[in-house]
């Protein structure tokens, strides 16, 4: 029987970082706040940040809501971001995707200044991801993979790594985000030759692809870890991940399940973004003010 994963002791000890980290910003006079950008009324877009602002409440991390209407142009919404980016008082900012049809989203989500783009959106964010700069955030749900990564000791370098999955999302950033931490890394795809047998010669895997238990038996070998980040609603209205849980446990050393894996730890990853965000901030105004002294 595989070792489970849990995201729940993660995001337990995430929490406790974030409100450490929050107290000693507090002493400084500075509140870690998040705006949230909304465009629309999208039931999953709701959800999200109903469940963000409860765990930024809960560590202490300030929530502005910015709610814009599905119909609005996209002058409006590049300008409420011009206007976050401004504002000294605003550390991080989500902005939920995908936009309405009428507006580029390119263009858009790299209006955003990348050190408050803590969900890694914008071209400087992810180019940061691969080069090891920070100038922005790593997107969080493949940050995610990584603390769960960490949190249980499984320490990846010199380890084959198999990412299921190229997204600007998920897979691309986490395979570098592996290769930072010397791993193997091996990415596929719908254009993979015989993907079964490539996952098979990874010690750990990771799954993004977006269909639910596409990952069976073949795929799997003894003692692997596996990350499944996929999350599809069934006909049931039950959650299935991308892996088929119930041929992967009794094969692979240890599996994230789903629900209550990287899902759960997603978006304490978030949080502890605004809280980094409003750290360099201070960091770097400390700085400024030391070199002005001198």
């Amino acid at each position: 029987m595989a070792t489970l994963l849990k995201g729940a002791a993660v995001v337990e000890a995430l929490n406790q970082e974030s409100v450490q980290a929050v107290e000693s910003l507090k002493q400084l006079g500075i509140v870690p706040t998040l705006a949230i950008v909304r465009v629309g009324e999208r039931e999953d877009d709701i959800a999200y940040e109903r469940g963000a602002t409860k765990r930024c409440e809960k560590v202490g991390v300030q929530v502005r809501q910015v709610t814009l209407s599905g119909d609005c142009s996209e002058a409006e919404l590049i300008a409420t971001l011009e206007d976050l980016n401004a504002d000294d008082q605003v550390h991080g900012v989500l902005l939920f995707r995908p936009l309405p049809a009428q507006m580029d989203d390119d263009r858009v989500r790299n209006t955003l200044a990348p050190q408050k783009d803590i969900d890694g959106i914008t071209d400087l964010s992810l180019a940061g991801v691969f080069t090891g700069v920070d100038s922005g955030f790593a997107p969080c749900t493949a940050q995610a993979c990584m603390e769960i990564l960490d949190f249980y000791g499984i320490d990846v370098k010199g380890k084959r790594a198999v990412v299921i999955g190229r997204s600007l999302v998920v897979g691309k950033p986490a395979a570098m985000m592996l290769i930072a931490r010397h791993a193997t890394v091996t990415v596929c795809h719908t254009r993979t030759v015989d993907m079964p047998s490539v996952c098979r010669q990874g010690e750990i895997l990771i799954v993004s692809a977006g269909r639910a238990g596409i990952v069976d038996a073949s795929y799997l070998a003894e003692d692997q870890v596996v990350i499944d980040v996929g999350i599809n609603v069934a006909d049931d209205g039950s959650l299935k991940g991308d892996v088929d849980f119930a041929a992967a446990e009794p094969i692979v050393g240890a599996i994230t399940p789903v629900p209550g894996g990287v899902g759960t730890v997603t978006t304490s990853v978030l949080v502890k973004h605004v809280v980094q965000a409003a750290q360099r901030r201070q960091a770097a105004q400390s700085s400024q003010t030391a070199d002005q002294a001198s």
